[in-house]
């Protein structure tokens, strides 16, 4: 008998934790005991000195996004968003986590018997009764997915009292029961479908997130490449600039020797002195401007964070010019499906309408009445030194209890209905509207989405149409300034023309230098921003999210 009891209580043990998977693991105990870690160490950035030569971080384009994805603090932040998402897929399996439960009370007690006890008939008045009552329980209960409730439970009692007489006289006294129950929902949360939609809602939340994301990205790696072509083009800035300072340095020069020459009045010096200082102004400005630019790009790739690489020069090898423009042609409508079928903010407006489908059926859930089947089983055995009808003592003990207890002699059956017939929800009915209502409005956000990417679409395909034109028209200008300034050297030489018409004219060349390298960047960015809007950046740069 006592080993049958072992045994069953052993695989009743080993079946209920079966249904765990991280209790008996070393990792349950050291996340549920240990102290809790409130100390971030962020990593310092990394890849920067594999991109260093000649004492210069050299960095293409495609080296540079390697950076910004690796080491930008905003992407990371970005990144660390679908924790809390996933972490609600979590929570929302919790609702069938299993439960084990146990407890243990002892309570010891010595009284004064001033009339007959129940628990000692002999005991006279006067007599000292002392008793001890240990009850445990030790019980197991889980939500299916299947909406079914169970529960496993063992308890039992020990007690025993004692008189204090002349002839001591003691009762133990060993009482346990195993109980089997079960709930089954028939109308509400019936079915795993209905018990699984916060599941379905955290998971489809999760997806709205990693579009979000995606979203986000690319925003961000624009930015990040805007950064790039800015530090080009401030480049190419100064580039010209000093082009232009040299140039009016030169000019200076050739009408310093010809007023040493005497050949020059000394009013006409002035003009290309002025020329100069402007010229000068010109490149100071610009070198300025790519010191902030290039500021701004150590940012982008977190080289400011390191003492040693933020000391680094900055040389990027993508050049200014787009080359030839005949391949940059796009049709409106092709690139506005595109968009709509590619670009995140699109599926992320979709994605919310099947979240908005999972309330509406969960609010439709909660309306519906509480209908609840309910059916246990019980059983009990007994053990001790008791008196029967005949007050003749019977012995027994735990053993005697246990063995009653599973060989299932003494049941209890139990079968019921439950039924909670709310007479009026207006929680319910309150959940079930805002559900509706939450869809209502997603639907139009997503018709406002469509309609906004259409606009931003057709926006970024014009202003790329344009500025392929304005470069194109830039370098026709540079041309012709190359020409006017050819031409008014020869007339000055001649002596048909005049000092200032020749520094207006090298005036007139540096701006349109700078037209060509305006329109270049514009051209460039322009390309940045369509693909950006269609969504297909990420895909176009190599960029792959996990």
């Amino acid at each position: 008998m006592r080993l049958r009891t072992i045994l069953l209580g052993t695989l009743l043990a080993a079946g209920a934790f079966a249904q765990v998977s991280s209790f008996p693991k070393p990792s349950y105990f050291r996340e549920t005991f240990a102290k809790a870690q409130t100390h971030v160490e962020l990593k310092s950035p990394v890849k920067l000195k594999d991109f260093v030569a000649g004492g210069k971080m050299e960095l293409s384009l495609k080296h540079y996004l390697e950076l910004v994805m690796a080491n930008n603090t905003d992407i990371q932040i970005q990144f660390l968003t679908l924790e809390i998402p996933r972490y609600n897929i979590l929570n929302a399996f919790g609702a069938f986590d299993p439960q084990a439960r146990t407890s243990f009370t002892t309570t010891r007690a010595t009284q004064f018997v001033t009339s007959p006890s129940a628990a000692l008939d002999s005991a006279p008045v006067g007599t000292a009764l002392k008793t001890l009552s240990q009850p445990y329980a030790l019980s197991w209960s889980q939500t299916l997915e299947t909406g079914t409730q169970y529960s496993v439970g063992f308890s039992g009692t020990k007690s025993s009292n004692s008189a204090v007489t002349m002839n001591s006289y003691n009762v133990n006294l060993q009482s346990d029961q195993l109980q089997f129950s079960i709930t089954q929902p028939l109308l509400r949360n019936r079915g795993t479908y209905f018990n699984r939609l916060p599941i379905m809602q955290a998971q489809s939340n999760l997806r709205v997130s990693e579009y979000n994301l995606r979203s986000q990205l690319l925003n961000l790696v624009n930015n990040a490449e805007n950064a790039y072509w800015n530090v080009i083009s401030a480049r190419e800035t100064l580039r010209v600039q000093e082009q232009a300072r040299d140039t009016a340095a030169e000019y200076l020069k050739f009408m310093q020797q010809q007023l040493d020459l005497g050949a020059l009045s000394p009013l006409d010096i002035y003009n290309p002195k002025a020329s100069l200082a402007a010229a000068e102004v010109s490149v100071s400005q610009a070198k300025y401007a790519l010191v902030m630019a290039e500021d701004a790009l150590r940012h982008q790739i977190g080289a400011d964070l390191d003492p040693e690489a933020r000391k680094l020069a900055i040389a990027l090898t993508e050049p200014a010019d787009p080359g030839s423009t005949d391949s940059l042609t796009f049709d409106r409508e092709e690139e506005v499906r595109k968009a709509i079928s590619i670009n995140p903010a699109m599926k992320s407006a979709l994605q919310k309408l099947d979240v908005d489908d999972l309330g509406i059926q969960s609010a439709r859930n909660g309306l519906l009445p509480n209908l609840a089947f309910t059916a246990a089983y019980t059983t009990s055995g007994r053990g001790g030194a008791y008196t029967n009808g005949l007050m003749q003592v019977l012995p027994g003990g735990v053993s005697d209890s246990l063995g009653q207890l599973f060989a299932f002699g003494y049941p209890t059956y139990q079968a019921g209905l439950t039924l909670t017939l709310p007479i009026r929800s207006k929680v319910a009915s309150a959940n079930m509207g805002i559900a509706v209502a939450q869809k209502k409005m997603d639907s139009l956000n997503l018709r406002n989405q469509e309609q906004n990417v259409r606009l931003q679409i057709l926006t970024a395909v014009t202003n790329l149409e344009g500025a392929k034109e304005q470069l194109k028209l830039a370098i026709v200008t540079r041309d012709f300034a190359k020409l006017n300034l050819d031409a008014e050297n020869q007339k000055y030489q001649l002596g048909t023309e005049i000092n200032q018409n020749v520094i207006n004219a090298q005036q007139q060349l540096a701006s349109a230098e700078l037209t060509v390298v305006n329109a270049q960047i514009s051209l460039r960015k322009s390309v940045l921003n369509l693909l950006t809007q269609t969504g297909e950046l990420l895909d176009e740069r190599g960029i792959v999210v996990q």
